[in-house]
């Protein structure tokens, strides 16, 4: 069974074996937790982008690179739905989520730092945000043990903390 928590705090920091990249479509670098990860990793980040995936990366999929200089070994990269220019189909954040949990458990992740995808700059709603991550995180079978949402500030932190305390 998986372990979920919430944590207030800068995703960069996580000492876990892989985090979640809120990415954008090219896979190179942008705003928000994009800009804070490829800022944080180091060049290597990018440059796996680059390597990995030339074409970028389609809403709703999932990747990994190399963590580069971030405490975290691998930066798994999803591209969630951006609610703020029409796309509002929530299959897809959800998908964000899901495959992002089967690249985890295919890299062999036991423990796994996710943002809020897509509720920052892109725009989804936060409570259904916060909805679609727990939900989706306790629903799809996995091997990862240790899965913590992290909530840049206090507000989401505690808006994810009173979903996890409701259970699913």
């Amino acid at each position: 069974m998986i372990r979920l928590t919430a944590v207030q705090a800068d995703i960069t920091t996580q000492r876990v074996d892989a985090i979640v990249n809120a990415a954008n479509r090219a896979m190179r670098g942008g705003g928000g937790v994009d800009g804070a990860i490829h800022r944080a990793g180091g060049t290597a980040v990018l440059r796996d982008c680059i390597a990995r995936f030339p074409h970028g990366l389609a809403t709703g999929d999932a990747g990994w690179t190399t963590g580069g200089d971030l405490p975290a070994r691998w930066v798994i990269h999803t591209v969630g739905p951006n609610f703020s220019i029409g796309e509002r189909d929530r299959s897809l954040l959800i998908s964000a989520y899901r495959r992002s949990l089967e690249v985890a458990s295919e890299l062999g992740v036991a423990s796994l730092a996710v943002p809020l995808i897509s509720a920052g700059i892109y725009g989804w709603p936060k409570d259904d945000a916060v909805d679609a991550a727990v939900t989706t995180i306790l629903e799809t079978p996995t091997d990862v043990a240790d899965v913590r949402i992290v909530a840049f500030d206090r507000a989401s932190f505690d808006l994810v903390r009173r979903r996890i305390d409701a259970g699913a």
